[in-house]
């Protein structure tokens, strides 16, 4: 599974920010999905998760009510749309693929690159 990560920008706090991630799998829609974040100096965080059918979602509860992740099995990609965004967002954000809907790291198998996201105050 390769999985690219694109949308990354800068946006001034309270702005708005959508990242993408596509996925070379033939069984997309079999595995969970996740967002992850790290900012310099700190270990990566979960950031929300979503299982196969998009019927389950975990959320960081940093991010909950400003961020939304959805996914469309017929892309093959997974979306995470960023509202309201402040300076403490600022991190690379990386998306995952696994097979257990888990805020951890470990539950997941493979990553793509990241892309920066910078929230300017």
């Amino acid at each position: 599974v390769q999985l690219q990560a694109s949308g990354g920008g800068l946006v001034q706090a309270g702005g708005s920010l959508g990242l993408s991630c596509a996925a070379s799998a033939r069984t997309f829609s079999m595995l969970v999905m996740g967002w992850f974040r790290q900012a310099p100096g700190k270990e990566r965080e979960f950031v929300c998760s979503i299982s196969g059918s998009g019927g389950n979602i975990y959320y960081a509860d940093s991010v909950k009510g400003r961020f939304t992740v959805s996914r469309d099995s017929a892309k093959n990609t997974v979306y995470l749309q960023m509202n309201s965004l402040k300076p403490e967002d600022t991190a690379v954000y990386y998306c995952a693929a696994g097979s257990v809907l888990s805020r951890s790291t470990r539950n997941y198998n493979y990553w793509g690159q990241g892309t920066q996201v910078t929230v300017s105050s």
